[in-house]
């Protein structure tokens, strides 16, 4: 889904902002003749509603779309996109001034309103244009819309056709694009290289696992973004029923959220030098799979009790992460589908993070509330520890009991980064369960747009 602002000079026609009530009087500053027609339609001024009307000659000479009251607006995201979907094709161009904050995030949501998953069917979008407004970045705004883009169609994408060699041609196609370099280690050389985990997870698919190592930029701080590339999850061994394997073509969903992070980052040309390393498996059952009670020794020399082997994000993670920091970066962020626990806790629509200190939660909360890309702080709790102690590892990749799931796994990601380093972990869930304002079912990103936000206060940018 290509998107671009319509040219400045373009013929458009005008959208008028209407809150609900009409408090700011923009439609009370229209013709007469509008606002009859407005009443004789039953436009209030709700969220998610529109209203043209026309010229002499039939053509759309104007509309109206809904913004809602505070209230409402507090409960959902990207409202003019809820609107703008039910105009007719054509070019418009916003009449009414939002403040610049508040018009990045809703001209974003009307640009995304237009994508939909056309791979295997003709799902050409409707011609909804827009010309971008005074006062907003239009290049960062196309930045985030394609890196969200390519998000959504890695994840949307089924394992037949985005197994790891397809992810690992991705990553290709985008340093490419962006004159990055790329290394990727595959199969047996994992072994040889020393990246255990990743090739005992991986071994049993038929393709074999890789770990994928882009670079770009020569200059700034170094920032390394990590991403889970399970590119099915079968749970492995501990096999999961069919109710939850339906959807595990997401599982790499923090390697296609990393992968458009990086994206926005590098079409920005932001002064850091980044990384990324994507772990790509497929979690598989063969006679080779890895079992439980199997000890793993990982790269950093913990060893590693498999107690469950549907836990395994953590193992190729954990690997990426001691090579991520072997190179002393200045930042190092994980994103991973990580727990069915985060989702317990939060819901889909948030994304929980973890931090090794409170200044970078500030800066992550803050960008996020900004970026209408929500997220939410847990806590890295100490006391849970003991939970991590199999007795005859030095790590369990599953404690038992089914409390605080996604705090122990984010604490397992921690023991695989120096005391010293900065690192944030983010288990998103990467998925839209159901159609919402510039988000349809199926793949999306989580938290890229607040990370992009926060990296001038966590870089010094």
């Amino acid at each position: 889904m290509p998107f671009e602002f319509a040219a400045a000079d373009a013929p458009s026609v005008p959208v008028y902002i209407i809150a609900d009530g009409d408090p700011d009087g923009v439609l009370g500053g229209l013709p007469a003749s509008t606002r009859a027609w407005a009443t004789a339609n039953g436009f209030t001024g709700a969220i998610g509603q529109a209203l043209t009307w026309a010229d002499g000659d039939g053509a759309v000479a104007g509309a109206l779309i809904g913004y809602g009251t505070p209230a409402a607006r507090a409960r959902g995201r990207f409202h003019l996109a809820a609107g703008a979907a039910k105009l007719p094709e054509g070019t418009y161009h916003l009449a009414t001034d939002l403040p610049a904050d508040v018009a990045e995030v809703e001209v974003l949501g009307w640009a995304l309103m237009g994508y939909t998953f056309a791979r295997y069917r003709d799902l050409t979008p409707r011609a909804v244009g827009l010309k971008a407004p005074a006062g907003v970045d239009a290049d960062r705004i196309l930045a985030m819309v394609q890196g969200e883009v390519l998000t959504r169609d890695l994840i949307n994408t089924p394992a037949a056709d985005m197994g790891p060699a397809d992810l690992e041609q991705a990553a290709r196609d985008l340093a490419g694009a962006n004159g990055a370099s790329i290394n990727v280690t595959v199969g047996e050389d994992l072994i040889a290289q020393n990246f255990p985990m990743i090739h005992a997870v991986g071994r049993a698919a038929e393709t074999a696992p890789r770990l994928i190592d882009m670079r770009w930029g020569e200059t700034g701080p170094k920032l390394t973004l990590v991403g889970k590339g399970v590119c099915f999850d079968t749970g492995g061994l501990n096999l999961k029923p069919g109710s939850s394997m339906g959807l595990m073509k997401k599982d790499m969903g923090g390697s296609a959220t990393v992968l458009g992070l990086a994206h926005m980052i590098m079409a920005l040309k932001l002064p850091v030098q980044l990384r990324v390393l994507i772990p790509a498996v497929e979690n598989s059952v063969a006679g080779n799979a890895f079992r439980p009670q199997d000890i793993l020794t990982s790269r950093k020399g913990l060893t590693v009790e498999i107690n469950n082997t549907d836990a395994e994000g953590r193992l190729v993670l954990a690997d990426a992460l001691t090579y991520a920091d072997e190179d002393a970066p200045d930042l190092v962020i994980s994103m991973a589908t990580l727990t069915g626990a985060a989702r317990v806790a939060v819901g889909p629509d948030i994304a929980p993070f973890y931090v090794t200190d409170d200044t970078m939660a500030a800066s992550l909360s803050g960008a996020a509330q900004a970026a209408a890309d929500p997220v939410w702080q847990m806590p890295f709790y100490e006391h849970y520890e003991a939970m991590l102690d199999p007795g005859i590892a030095d790590l369990d990749n599953a404690p038992k009991g089914g409390f605080a799931g996604s705090i122990t796994a984010a604490l397992f990601l921690r023991r695989f980064v120096g005391t010293d380093t900065r690192y944030a972990h983010f288990d998103i869930y990467g998925w839209q369960p159901a159609a919402a304002p510039a988000r349809p079912k199926g793949g999306v990103g989580q938290g890229a747009r607040a990370i992009l936000a926060a990296l001038p206060d966590l870089l010094n940018l």
